[in-house]
């Protein structure tokens, strides 16, 4: 089946956008609107196979909560970090970033789209899982298409649950006459349970591998990576362990799933022609967020799960950024940015004679000490900027559409080296394979071998991992967070979840988070 746009072309029908338990606890009159405004019945869709497909793709379209819109989570959990700051204009540019930041977050500041973009991906996978069973297609597709659906939800909710604790557990649609105003919060142990087994259930049913048109759906080897973070994060280290020794393979190999270690790292950043661009979907890319400058975004629906680019891009940049005119002038031209994850001194310090610095770090303050350029200092101005998203003008969109709305550089949620450190961790930092596995990442940058440990593993994912979202939830899991955010003002017992959105409470059985 031909999908070249594959997760670019979004559902846009009322049943499958999902509803926020704020919209699903309103009154008689409201349903009744609805139900006589809707022009869509889904009783009439899922006949076929295209039309299934389409409910797919609407599915897939969540994972651009990574990294679009300005509440994408990898520039809000960095922001949480103490590799940055949260930067932009000013103090209040941006509430729940800030408060994320300094830990000042509350009901009323907290994004309500981390809650409610996540659960819509549930209702349109709940649809999904429903629907397809009935619908004129092959069973092998059948099957393919609800694998992919439990695995992405299973995906939603792991995020989830990890951001607020107790959540809802809802695995079926939601009808407008449903008490859905009524179902309580789960345990997280509950949570847990039900998405490890469907990801189990799903795997035999997905591709082994992916290529051409497919790239970027779910595979085996993305939902074992998957199931073993998961694992991971519920604290089973031997179940975790066993689901990224499939996924790896032999440190610095090839593994079973086709997935080895770039040669060079810069080249996960990179960006190619827009046309068969050689660093989308490399053979270390597990889980890929797509972005494209041909949604032609703009501001009226930015961040709505219609846009199609990638907002960290701009968000990082430095503000008012010029280049000098001078002489053999090497700096990079940069798209001018909101300036928003500064990183910290300390980061920078921790990384020093480490070869992924420079990569990782943009010293706009060097440059402008030689005279190559000027930006304005925002708020929390290191002088330091986060350099693997870094916007350039040569990667500025042509098409129509605001150009800081539409870069085109691809998100990895889940890259190789990132399940070897998993492994590694759920191996109790011990052992050879766990050395090999640490050994292999640092091999890739040219650093020799250092005994593998718990607190070198940590040290390895801090450097390897920096500014792709991941430092803020390794502390909390690790329980590192307490000390090491302590001057940003985190508090050990409440600051490990996030409060619940306070529009999603009223007239529900939700219960707000402790010290929220």
């Amino acid at each position: 089946m031909k999908n070249k746009n594959f997760l670019y072309k979004g559902l846009a029908i009322t049943f499958l956008t999902g509803l926020s338990f704020s919209n699903m606890a309103c009154s008689d009159s409201y349903l009744d609107d609805v139900q006589n405004s809707g022009s869509f019945n889904t009783d009439l869709y899922f006949k076929n196979e295209q039309q299934s497909f389409s409910a797919l793709v609407s599915v897939y379209d969540i994972l651009r909560k990574y990294s679009g819109g300005f509440e994408n989570t990898v520039t809000f959990f960095n922001a949480g970090s103490d590799d940055f700051y949260s930067g932009g204009g000013n103090s209040n540019d941006g509430a729940g970033i800030q408060g994320m930041n300094n830990y000042m977050i509350n009901p009323n500041t907290m994004p309500a789209s981390y809650w409610k973009d996540y659960y819509q991906g549930i209702a349109r996978a709940n649809l999904l899982i429903e629907r397809v069973p009935g619908a004129s297609m092959s069973d092998d597709l059948k099957k393919r298409y609800i694998a992919e659906a439990r695995v992405l939800r299973s995906l939603y909710y792991f995020e989830l649950v990890r951001m607020f604790g107790n959540i809802p557990l809802i695995l079926k649609s939601i009808k407008f006459d449903d008490d859905y105003w009524h179902i309580p919060q789960a345990k997280p142990s509950e949570v847990y349970a039900q998405i490890e087994n469907d990801v189990t259930i799903a795997i035999p049913d997905l591709m082994m591998t992916s290529s051409g048109n497919d790239r970027g759906r779910i595979t085996q080897g993305t939902a074992r990576a998957i199931l073993g973070k998961i694992y991971l994060y519920d604290k089973k280290m031997t179940e975790a362990a066993a689901q990224f020794a499939e996924v790896n393979g032999t440190p610095g190999g090839t593994s079973q799933y086709g997935y080895k270690l770039v040669a060079n790292y810069a080249d996960l950043f990179k960006v190619g022609p827009e046309t068969a661009d050689p660093y989308k979907f490399s053979t270390e890319s597990i889980l890929e967020v797509m972005h494209t400058n041909k949604g032609n975004s703009d501001w009226g629906f930015w961040g709505q799960g219609k846009d199609e680019g990638n907002s960290i891009n701009v968000m990082v940049g430095p503000r008012s950024y010029s280049l000098k005119n001078i002489p053999n002038n090497t700096a990079p031209d940069i798209y001018s940015g909101w300036a928003f994850n500064t990183v910290t001194e300390n980061f920078v310090s921790f990384m020093q004679g480490d070869p992924r610095l420079d990569v990782t770090v943009f010293n706009a303050k060097q440059l402008v000490a030689d005279g190559k350029i000027s930006y304005s200092p925002a708020f929390a101005d290191t002088g330091y900027f986060l350099n693997k998203y870094l916007p350039t003008n040569a990667l500025k969109s042509s098409l129509p559409g605001p150009a800081e709305l539409n870069f085109r550089q691809n998100y990895i949620a889940i890259r190789l080296a990132d399940t070897y450190l998993m492994e590694a961790e759920a191996l109790g930092g011990a052992g050879g394979r766990a050395q090999a596995l640490l050994d292999a990442v640092r091999a890739r940058v040219g650093l020799a071998s250092v005994p593998v440990s718990m607190q070198a593993i940590k040290d390895e994912r801090r450097r390897e991992l920096a500014g792709e979202g991941h430092r803020w939830f390794d502390l909390v899991r690790w329980g590192d967070a307490p000390s090491k955010l302590a001057s940003k003002g985190f508090k050990s017992g409440k600051n490990e979840i996030l409060p619940i959105p306070f529009n999603e409470l009223p007239n529900t059985a939700l219960k707000q988070n402790p010290g929220y």
